[in-house]
């Protein structure tokens, strides 16, 4: 028997889902990201997506309101920006295409409004953060779609642990080519990304130790984590296309790569960041990641090589800022020092680098806000500060939500 043949009493034990089998054959077929748009708008424009959490105002532990809340926002103005999750706990929404930072932060100010509105009248709060405090993922309720059925049929145990909220930004650029060789550049700054956004010291009521411990529940997925490096879009699209025709995955968005090409929307897709709770540092992270973008587009435009690191290299970096938040003393990839430094003395000399393409986007004062946050911490930082004055967990989550609807109130006065 060759090893390509298999014997006909041998039992199929992976559901066809994975394996390809009973499904149309895609062999020979174009990788989905082939068909991309790519240059199809303006490039740098931007897009914001939080995931939060709902919450009980009595025992501040996680509702399944899900249902009920969009059901209250069918037909509303913002329906088509508030969606679903895995989890029945938790509430999506995404902004519309912005040009700037501050577009970014009208728009996040009145969805986050319109959710606090709407959460309060269906019995809920709601709040942003990596990971919700104290509540146990066996008592979470899977959202009834096929989408998340078939995850959970596929992944079992990892995708039911997966009680995790982020935040994710949408960067257009307009050429595939560069857009790989943006991605290529951006690996060294996903400590950096992650150490501003850590915002998840809490896992099943007891802290961590880690600053974003939603890294830690994530990581367990495939094709997640750091990406490979990529020689141009061909040598990605042979990826991807391997994986969609041997049946692994549907398309490239069961790719959960910490940064990722989104060719059906032409944009660059930071995945890296825990959800957030203070809209300032949202829109200070997203100006941060848009002037990243921007820098990377015009180095590869100007024919300047953009340097690259293993993947060990950058999956140890980003280690360290999951542990340690911006205190994580990283490896300098960029000089090769043999002394590991700070992130944050790192994201300083980034900020440098990339504050003429922030005034040129117009997001000068946005990016500001990147000095805030190394100043008076991380979201991490914070709700270990609440933590560690009575050891109350749910004061915690109180803090939390109060601190997310902040927003809400100032864009509804």
């Amino acid at each position: 028997m060759t090893s390509g043949d298999t014997p006909d009493d041998m039992k199929q034990i992976y559901p066809a889902s994975i394996t390809g089998k009973g499904a149309v054959s895609t062999a020979g077929a174009r990788a989905s990201v082939l068909d991309h748009r790519f240059g199809a708008g303006a490039p740098y424009t931007l897009g914001v997506e939080e995931e939060y959490m709902l919450i009980d105002p009595e025992t501040w532990d996680l509702v399944q309101h899900i249902d009920s809340v969009l059901a209250a926002v069918a037909e509303g103005e913002h329906e088509a920006r508030l969606h679903a999750e895995l989890m029945q706990s938790v509430l999506e929404v995404t902004t519309p295409v912005c040009r700037t930072a501050a577009d970014v932060e009208g728009n996040l100010r009145e969805l986050r409004a319109y959710v606090a509105e709407i959460a309060r009248s269906e019995g809920c709060r709601f709040a942003s953060a990596g990971t919700h405090p104290f509540s146990l993922f066996e008592r979470q309720r899977i959202t009834a779609r096929d989408r998340y059925r078939i995850l959970v049929d596929q992944m079992q145990y990892i995708a039911r642990r997966e009680l995790i909220f982020g935040m994710h930004m949408h960067v257009a650029v307009d050429d595939p080519e560069k857009a790989i060789q943006v991605v290529n550049g951006l690996l060294v700054h996903l400590p950096q990304l992650l150490a501003l956004s850590a915002n998840s010291p809490f896992w099943r009521g007891e802290p961590t130790g880690l600053s974003s411990s939603r890294q830690m529940v994530f990581a367990a997925f495939p094709r997640s984590g750091p990406p490979p490096r990529f020689k141009d879009y061909a040598d990605y699209a042979e990826v991807v296309g391997q994986l969609e025709r041997t049946g692994c995955i549907a398309d490239y968005t069961h790719i959960w790569w910490d940064i990722r090409l989104h060719p059906r929307l032409g944009t660059v897709e930071m995945r890296v960041c825990d959800a957030v709770t203070r809209i300032e540092d949202v829109v200070a992270i997203t100006s941060f990641f848009q002037a990243l973008v921007k820098l990377y587009c015009e180095e590869y435009e100007a024919g300047r090589e953009i340097p690259t690191y293993h993947r060990i290299l950058t999956t140890e970096n980003k280690w360290l800022a999951a542990r340690y938040g911006l205190e994580a003393p990283i490896m300098d990839l960029a000089t090769g020092r043999r002394n590991r430094a700070p992130v944050s003395q790192l994201i300083r000399r980034t900020l440098r680098d990339v504050e003429p393409h922030a005034r040129e986007l117009g997001s000068e004062r946005e990016l500001e806000g990147v000095r805030d946050i190394l100043a008076r911490g991380n979201g991490a930082d914070r709700q270990l500060r609440v933590w560690n004055a009575n050891r109350d967990i749910t004061e915690v989550v109180r803090e939390l939500a109060a601190a997310t609807e902040v927003a809400a109130a100032s864009a509804a006065a």
